[in-house]
């Protein structure tokens, strides 16, 4: 059982969530940090009714491809003509061979969403966290650069930015001296539900690939529940028993 926090540290808590406000508020204009999504109506508020996650199927994942992480970068502003280089990485390609037998494979390897988040349990000021739809989030307004769940991630799936950025996107926004990592396409989630279709998913389709596959892991009768039940698939490090939103079909042993 985890100990009770301490006072003091409920109180750090609400002093950094209370300085985001008041820095934000005084921010120049177009630099106070947007939400990460547009507010949501009552009657559809995020509840544990559904649980959102990816199967990738790596036999359809083309080591020469990376169809994926151009569709991330370009949905969320990571690149572009006017934004400075970054080695920020939401999604990035695996090439992997077996030591002994040679075969090679590709998968695609971003933040798994996992249902009890490493990053989450290390973070001081509770910038990471997880709704209760299972999609991991860093709250940009109170997270304090401190990169421990960076360290934290077996995924190696959070990128620090260390870039001065400019032209943010409304749906992705990012800030200096922060931690970020995907987020499911969190803005389509709630925009669509479950005819969302994140924007790496998306552009695995365009390419003419159909390697990953989005959806409701509560829903039995959703197409990526359905196919995990019929058949199968594997976490990364599974374990670690995280309980992850992110699976993979067809990956050697």
């Amino acid at each position: 059982m985890t100990a009770a926090t301490p006072f003091a540290d409920r109180a750090r808590r609400r002093f950094l969530k209370g300085l985001g406000v008041v820095l934000g508020a005084s921010a120049a204009p177009g630099a106070l940090l947007v939400e990460l999504a547009a507010a949501k109506a009552p009657d559809e508020a995020v509840s544990g009714a559904r649980r959102w996650g990816l199967l990738i199927d790596t036999s359809q994942c083309a080591e020469s491809c990376d169809a994926c992480v151009r569709g991330c970068n370009e949905e969320h502003g990571l690149v572009g003509k006017d934004r400075p280089a970054t080695d920020a990485q939401w999604i990035r390609k695996l090439n992997l061979r077996h030591r002994t037998t040679g075969h090679a494979h590709s998968l695609p390897m971003l933040c798994q969403h996992c249902d009890a988040p490493p990053c989450v349990d290390v973070c001081p000021t509770g910038a990471s966290f997880k709704r209760a739809d299972g999609i991991v989030l860093v709250d940009k307004h109170i997270c304090i650069g401190c990169r421990y769940c960076m360290m934290a991630c077996p995924y190696k799936a959070r990128s620090f930015i260390h870039e001065t950025l400019r032209d943010q996107l409304a749906h992705a926004p990012r800030g200096k001296g922060t931690v970020e990592s995907c987020t499911l396409c969190v803005h389509r989630v709630d925009r669509s539900g479950q005819d969302a279709v994140p924007a790496c998913a998306e552009a695995c389709v365009e390419e003419g690939h159909h390697a990953i596959v989005f959806g409701d892991l509560n829903d039995a009768t959703s197409v990526i529940a359905t196919r995990l039940r019929s058949e199968g698939a594997r976490e990364i490090r599974a374990d670690l028993g995280l309980n992850t939103g992110v699976r993979y079909q067809r990956m050697p042993s």
